[in-house]
Parts: C-alpha cells; sequence; structure tokens
C-alpha cells in the first residue's frame, strides 16, 4: 500500500506468514507470466514489463528457481493458457481516502463482483473509471540504505527526481523508463539497493488517525487478499506507530 513510508510496506510484506507468503508469490508468478506473453519474451533485457515484474518478485524474496520457471513456462505455453488482462480499478475508503487498484484477471466480472463486494463489506466504495486515478502517478521507487551525499549526488546525475530522507535511508524516486539506470548506476558504484521497482505515487496525501486507520487497513488487506488483485495504492498518510 502506497501512501506512506515505501520502507514500512516492504517490512510489512517481507513479515508475512507462510500463507500470505505463498499467496504473494502466487500473485508474481502470475505478473511474470503475463508479461512474458503480452511482451513476446522471455528476456527481460527486450521486455521491460517483465523487468519490472520480476523487480517487484525480488523485493518480496520470490526465490530465483521460481521466477525462471515462471519465465519457461510462460514462453513455452501454447494456446489455451490463461491469458491474463490488466485492469484497473478505483474507490475511496475511510477518511475520504482515494484507492487505486491493479489486477491480472481472466474473468473481468468475476473481479469486479468480488472488488465491489470487499468496499461493500469493508465501508468503502467502488468508484468510476478516472475517479480518482488523476491523484496518482506512476514512478520508480529506489529504497537505499546508504544515505551520503555521494550516493545522492550518483542517483540525481542519473535521473533520479526526488530523494527523501528517513531514518531507514532514502527514498529515491524516478521516472518509470529511469528506473533502472538509475539502479545500475547506483550498484555499480557501490551502493547496494535494497529494492527498485514502479509504483503509483500519490500527488496529495490524506491523514487518517484514530479507528479510520484500522478500517482502513481492514480493506487495503481484504483487497490485497483477493486472487486477482495485484497491487493496492492509497493516498493515506498513515503514522509507522498507528499502522503497527
Amino acid at each position: 500500500m502506497a501512501g506512506h513510508s515505501k520502507w514500512a510496506q516492504i517490512k510489512r510484506k517481507k513479515g508475512a506468514n507462510d500463507k500470505k507468503r505463498s499467496a504473494m508469490y502466487s500473485k508474481h508468478i502470475r505478473a511474470i507470466q503475463a508479461a512474458v506473453r503480452s511482451g513476446g519474451s522471455g528476456d527481460p533485457a527486450g521486455n521491460l514489463s517483465l523487468k519490472n515484474a520480476i523487480a517487484a518478485a525480488k523485493t518480496d524474496t520470490v526465490p530465483a528457481d521460481n521466477i525462471e520457471n515462471a519465465i519457461k513456462r510462460a514462453v513455452g505455453a501454447g494456446e489455451g493458457a490463461a491469458e491474463y488482462k490488466e485492469v484497473t480499478y478505483e474507490g475511496y475508503g475511510p477518511a475520504g481516502t482515494a484507492i487505486f487498484i491493479e489486477t491480472l484477471t481472466d474473468n473481468v466480472n468475476r473481479t469486479v463482483a468480488d472488488i465491489r463486494a470487499v468496499f461493500n463489506k469493508r465501508g468503502g466504495s467502488l468508484g468510476t473509471s478516472g475517479s480518482v486515478a488523476w491523484q496518482f502517478e506512476k514512478k520508480g521507487v529506489i529504497l537505499l540504505t546508504d544515505t551520503s551525499e555521494k550516493a545522492q549526488e550518483v542517483a540525481i546525475e542519473n535521473g533520479a527526481e526526488d530523494i527523501n530522507e528517513s531514518e531507514d535511508g532514502l527514498e529515491i524516486s524516478t521516472g518509470p523508463a529511469e528506473l533502472y539506470a538509475v539502479q545500475d548506476a547506483l550498484t555499480s558504484a557501490g551502493y547496494p539497493v535494497e529494492s527498485g521497482q514502479i509504483t503509483m505515487l500519490p500527488s496529495n496525501t490524506v491523514a487518517v488517525s484514530g479507528d479510520d486507520v484500522r478500517k482502513l487497513l481492514i480493506l487495503v488487506e481484504a483487497l490485497e487478499d483477493l486472487d486477482d488483485v495485484q497491487n493496492v495504492y492509497t493516498n493515506a498518510d498513515i503514522p509507522e506507530d498507528a499502522e503497527a
């Protein structure tokens, strides 16, 4: 979930229990296979969508063998293999928060029904296309534990658009096309990258507090648990201690 520190999001995912981790891995495998088929190649060097899918999988510690096997299966899949379509949905959560959902589905009617049911049950509302998408922008986000000025200079010189420093390290944002140039430059300069992936960043945030925090996190988690849902983003500004 976006809207607050990306470090908090990554820590939460890496700390998921076995059942959650298995479901997360399955979502990444689906995304990798869909990227191979849509991009027409199993080589990430010539398939940016696949490169993004692999980077996201690695961030969530999907084993390399799982990734390689997913690519091989997708490359070798013939007629009759499931065709997944990328569909986005938009809605509202507690405190007027905007919610943007990315899915991969082979049955749009099933997916929208499942998403609507979660919104209705968890105190949110499904919006129309374009209702909140304008509040989000696709960006590359790199997390770096090194906060030195030299590391920041390398990032800026290679296309970084913005850098935010926290107690955990640097959150570096880039344009989607510049993500890997910045990441590769940092790695080559000796600055280990914690993660690098494409995400949706909100242009403005909404402060959420009190019981609305609990309601929003329950809603987001219920959406994330749906098989067809790949990512859920919000414009919520939630203090890390409140999320805990």
